[in-house]
């Protein structure tokens, strides 16, 4: 047989975006190429809008020396050159940032981290607003024209293999925040219930970040998953669920499986939507079936104990708890944050962990403020 021309010598640099990987190592392959011809760029880094409270929130990063910022969000409405990227729809380029004018925090850590220019892309996603690219130097006055080509080119495809990760993520948690709609209308949990408990998740999630070693990428996922820890329910009869009073003991028994079923329902549309590679897939399934136990032991399905429980889960019972103790529901009065943060106090360290419980009550002003924005309709 002939041999073949020389059709195959020519290596596709880039050809490690289309595998299975974690965004965060992507953005990495993708700094480490551009360093290949712009050496200078020090930093590449995501940040995340969320457009219910239009806070920025850091996500992930590559950047050659320290990292400046972590676990770090502001308020896109104050800052008017920020506004001004999203509503132009056009990238900031600022070759000396001595020369931005500001006293936002996140500008003089980036200042005093040494960076001397900064280039700054929206990322857009079918016309919607996801968050800022940022590409930093430190050096200043080296964003000319071929540098900024190159930036463009390099900050699409991260715009790019980031949407796709993002799009996996939340097209989960679309199919089963819609299913669990279904349990929503069958118990007495809001959508406001799910808003808040996953706000109250991230503020625990932030405040234990550095002893737990989380960092922003799974602070976002547990933010983006804590909400979806009931949809096992959705497999728990209404005799059950719906009952006024006392359960029981058969069928506490029988609710005490929601857990395993939310599991199994995960694991199901996981393989359905061939989302086994997702990233940090494994805190959903982790919340879903650890969010009942104790810290004690003695809670369920498997009455694991302390450090046995994953971390997100003991989060996300925090969150829940407190958000269920303060929400008015047909058989109970809304308790006060005082009341509430008192039994959180007394549970901490024997069925709720320690860590996660002071993180919340620390944070009384945020609490308050998530409260405030995610209201019950009185109307329904």
């Amino acid at each position: 047989m002939d041999a073949l021309p020389d059709w195959f010598s020519h290596t596709d640099r880039l050809a490690a975006l289309g595998q299975d990987a974690p965004f965060s190592e992507k953005l990495q392959f993708l700094h480490d190429y551009l360093q290949e011809d712009f050496p200078w760029i020090d930093r590449i880094a995501v940040a995340l809008h969320d457009p219910a409270t239009d806070m920025l929130k850091t996500y992930a990063h590559s950047s050659k020396g320290a990292n400046p910022l972590a676990l770090y969000e502001a308020r896109l409405g104050d800052s008017r050159t920020l506004q001004e990227i999203v509503r132009q729809r056009r990238p900031r380029v600022v070759n000396d940032l001595e020369q931005l004018q500001t006293e936002r925090p996140h500008t003089e850590k980036i200042r005093r981290q040494g960076y001397g220019s900064s280039y700054t892309m929206p990322i857009f996603r079918h016309g919607t607003f996801l968050g800022l690219l940022f590409f930093n130097s430190s050096r200043k006055h080296v964003l000319d024209e071929r540098t900024l080509h190159h930036l463009d080119l390099i900050g699409h495809l991260v715009a790019y293999s980031l949407a796709e990760q993002l799009a996996s993520a939340r097209t989960l948690v679309a199919t089963i925040r819609s299913t669990s709609t279904l349990a929503q209308h069958r118990d007495c949990e809001t959508g406001a219930h799910l808003d808040r408990m996953a706000h109250y998740a991230r503020l625990i999630a932030k405040a234990i970040a550095p002893r737990y070693g989380l960092d922003d990428q799974m602070v976002e996922h547990i933010f983006l998953f804590s909400p979806l820890h009931d949809i096992g329910k959705i497999g728990i009869p209404d005799h059950i669920l719906l009952k006024p009073g006392r359960l029981s003991e058969a069928e506490f028994e029988t609710m005490k499986r929601h857990p395993i079923r939310g599991a199994e329902i995960i694991d199901r549309l996981i393989a359905h939507f061939g989302l086994g590679n997702l990233n940090h897939s494994h805190l959903l399934r982790n919340i879903a079936l650890y969010h009942h136990e104790a810290m004690n032991g003695k809670g369920y399905p498997y009455g694991l104990k302390g450090e046995e429980i994953p971390i997100e889960a003991r989060i996300a019972a925090v969150a829940d708890i407190f958000d269920a103790l303060t929400s008015h529901r047909p058989y109970k009065r809304a308790w006060s944050n005082d009341e509430a943060f008192e039994l959180l106090q007394t549970l901490a360290g024997d069925a709720l962990d320690a860590d996660c419980v002071q993180a919340l009550i620390s944070q009384r002003e945020a609490v308050e403020a998530i409260q405030a924005r995610f209201r019950e309709d009185p109307l329904g």
